[in-house]
């Protein structure tokens, strides 16, 4: 069975469509309203071989905050709803990603128990327009609505861009290892019986 989900949410301040599919083809069509949004997500949807289509309309002429968290949100829940039962599943993921001077790792547990640990450093407040405090922002809602176990560690790099860029990737490539389904597990990976 495919494992997809279509999200919608509409609020006073977003209007926003997604579908996301786990096993996909890296293929991404996205209409955020927040460029380097869009940037970071379509290196996450190639990097994870993820399917992903975004349809936003926030108030970007407030600013770019409560798009990119309902943008985390809705992927959040989209993965969630997709993963179903986790059957099967790695459950756990780690990747280390260099971009250029810039080193990023992600590790991430798809536990059921949402937390986010970050230890990263922007030496600037701002890509382009875009704040960089969204980073934490959107990656604490896509933790919580995924309810998902996610540490971001970067070990070091000057460059802000390269450091978030190295971030979405590294983050992909560790959801990809963790939602990878192999044959040998059967049922769920916890002693629990239950994720």
């Amino acid at each position: 069975m495919a494992r997809t989900a279509e999200i919608s949410r509409k609020t006073n301040e977003t209007n926003i469509q997604l579908s996301f599919e786990i096993d996909g083809s890296g293929h991404s069509k996205l209409e955020t309203g927040v460029p380097f949004l869009t940037h970071m997500l379509d290196l996450f949807t190639k990097h994870g071989q993820f399917d992903l289509m975004v349809n936003a309309k926030g108030d970007t002429d407030v600013d770019d905050h409560h798009t990119t968290e309902d943008i985390g949100i809705c992927i959040g829940q989209a993965l969630r709803e997709a993963l179903g039962d986790k059957k099967g599943i790695k459950r756990y993921g780690n990747a280390f990603v260099p971009m250029d001077e810039a080193l990023a790792q992600v590790v991430v547990d798809l536990s059921n128990r949402p937390h986010l640990e970050m230890r990263a450093d922007f030496p600037s407040q701002k890509v382009g327009t875009f704040d960089t405090e969204l980073v934490h922002e959107f990656l604490w809602k896509l933790a919580l609505e995924a309810r998902m176990n996610l540490h971001v560690i970067v070990h070091y790099g000057q460059n802000t861009h390269h450091i978030i860029e190295a971030i979405f990737k590294a983050l992909a490539r560790a959801l990809d290892e963790a939602t990878t389904v192999d044959p040998r597990i059967k049922g769920v990976p916890s002693t629990k019986g239950m994720l």
